[in-house]
């Protein structure tokens, strides 16, 4: 899921001085005190970079001085006693919802209830579960609550007002596909936590990275091979990239929110930003978003045989041509100020011998990955459902000591994922069960019939508005629960092939993901890096943009045909 929540975890570090050459001394945070490492070049892995915001400069101030209690006394007794004493606490922050976007997101449901009349193809039941999707819709874009909390208001209201049974809405807590999602968070959280990410990175840039161009190619090659077994997008970035892109920045004299950003921080970080995306789209499991996207393409019908090796298949030349294009295209048009980066060899050499060799918990982590990468692609043949697949391997780091269960009830943000990735799942599921889909699918399929266009044009039209719709989203998966079934429905309406329009969709989930700053999890990861400027965002994110059109829906389309998808 690549929600805009960050998985964050806070270590106690210590300071330890590291000089690259004559004249340039600097100071990274050592490895937490829970791991007995060597002083590392790079910032840790489980450190994430702190977003720009005004709460910043709160919450990493350093502390007051002391002041002398004699002087203090002195102007205590000398200060007028009608004189109010300073303000030493700041106020409280703001508590409850968020009044006028609480007004907006309910006045929409209410208008949609009470104000627009029901269609005659749809009942009163179906009619008022729509209106409540609709405020709880908004409600996710306008955040008058944390997005869990205004779910849960919206699960409650459907229960309330007689909409659903309370065992029918909370049905969906049960949904395979949600747990494996969730899963995948811990699963996140034991690369970071045994820093076998940041080893497998580190080798590539060791590999490739005498210059910047290369540099870029060996951080892009090994997101896309850690991806599989490291489903979260954002703990990918937080957890392994940006400290690594710092650390080589910083190196070069290249430093967040400043002119010299350019030098080298800015290119590698968009780079790698844009490039997420793709490594997204490549492999089922490499986000949270994929194996959503399928469950709901499940209950429209749509069943995709041995997902795991579909959804490779069909991604991979699309995916790795854009994968080598990106670094270059940006390169181009967003160059680096230095060229070539002859000390990062080095550097990483340096790294992995601080790391030492492979440690018993990042084995254990090999094998496990390894163990549920090959059920998840022999599942059907085995019988072994997927996320029975992420049951053992979980139980094995748990049983081994990799992981501990602190660990998972620590990840907030898989239990918040939980909660309403399940509210939405369950509404999406009743609005197709009492036919609101179906009714939208077919307004959009007569309008489409009354413009007499064939299905590939409807197929661009309706894919390029998904795409573009996410400008209003804030969320990958928000945008999942809110659209996918009815945007899938439309594509059925207007005669295109099932399981092209569901898979295309699906990829199309994952590429819109770095076109803002707050378009996914990653990023508001990559952003808060402090070396990318708002406008070079979204001009950039529109350039790839156009890039990743042309590149899946030629290469892509003409890819799937060969492969017999439509």
């Amino acid at each position: 899921m690549e929600s805009l929540a960050l998985h964050c975890s806070f270590t106690t570090t210590t300071t330890t001085p590291f000089s690259l050459n004559p004249g340039i001394s600097l100071h990274f945070c050592s490895k937490p005190i829970s791991r007995s490492s060597p002083p590392s070049i790079f910032p840790p892995s489980s450190s994430f970079p702190a977003l720009r915001s005004p709460l910043n400069s709160l919450l990493f101030s350093p502390l007051p001085k002391r002041r002398n209690p004699l002087l203090f006394l002195t102007r205590a007794t000398s200060q007028n006693d009608k004189d109010p004493p300073p303000q030493t606490t700041p106020p409280p922050p703001p508590q409850g919802a968020k009044l006028l976007p609480f007004l907006i997101s309910i006045s929409i449901g209410l208008i949609v209830r009470f104000l627009i009349p029901i269609p005659v193809e749809v009942t009163l039941q179906a009619w008022q579960l729509f209106a409540i999707f609709l405020s709880t819709i908004t409600g996710l874009v306008l955040s008058p609550l944390p997005v869990g909390a205004w779910a849960f208001l919206g699960l409650t209201t459907s229960i309330v007002t007689g909409t659903l049974p309370f065992t029918t809405a909370f049905g969906a807590f049960t949904n395979e596909v949600i747990w494996l999602i969730v899963i995948s968070f811990f699963f996140a959280r034991g690369f970071v936590k045994t820093g076998l990410g940041d080893r497998i990175a580190t080798y590539f840039v060791q590999w490739l990275g005498k210059s910047t161009l290369g540099l870029s190619y060996g951080l892009t090659l090994s997101e896309a091979l850690i991806a599989p077994a490291m489903p979260s997008t954002t703990a990918r970035a937080g957890g392994v990239f940006v400290p690594i892109i710092k650390s080589l920045s910083l190196s070069a004299g290249s430093r967040p929110g400043d002119p010299s950003s350019r030098k080298l921080g800015s290119y590698l970080v968009q780079s790698q930003f844009q490039a997420s995306t793709n490594s997204s789209a490549l492999f089922l499991t490499a986000s949270a978003q994929n194996l959503l996207c399928l469950k709901l393409a499940e209950e429209l019908g749509i069943i995709i045989l041995n997902p795991w090796v579909s959804w490779f298949k069909a991604a991979s030349l699309p995916a790795f041509v854009s994968l080598l294009l990106t670094p270059l295209i940006l390169y181009k048009f967003y160059p680096p100020e230095i060229k070539d980066t002859p000390d990062a060899p080095a550097m990483a050499a340096k790294k992995l011998k601080q790391m030492g060799p492979v440690t018993k918990n990042e084995w254990i982590m090999v094998g496990t990955m390894l163990l549920a990468v090959t059920l998840w692609v022999c599942g059907d043949t085995l019988g072994i459902p997927s996320v029975v697949a992420a049951m053992i391997g979980l139980s094995m780091l748990l049983l081994l000591g990799v992981l501990d269960w602190d660990d998972c009830l620590s990840e907030k943000s898989a239990w918040d994922t939980l909660a309403w990735f399940a509210v939405l799942v369950g509404m999406a599921s009743q609005l197709t069960n009492l036919g609101i889909v179906s009714w939208m699918s077919g307004c959009v399929a007569k309008s489409l019939q009354s413009l007499s266009l064939n299905w590939p044009v409807a197929f661009v039209i309706l894919q390029a508005s998904y795409f573009l719709i996410h400008y209003l989203f804030a969320s990958q998966t928000g945008h999942v629960g809110a659209l996918y079934s009815a945007f899938l429905a439309m594509h059925l309406a207007a005669g295109v092939p099932g399981v092209l329009a569901a898979m295309a969709l699906a990829y199309n989930t994952n590429l819109f993901g770095s076109i803002t700053h707050y378009s996914s999890g990653q990023a508001a990861v990559y952003y808060g890096a402090g070396y990318i400027e708002l406008p070079d965002v979204f001009k950039m994110g529109f350039v790839m943009a156009i890039v990743n059109a042309i590149v899946w829906g030629g290469v892509g389309t003409l890819w799937w045909k060969f492969l017999g998808i439509y």
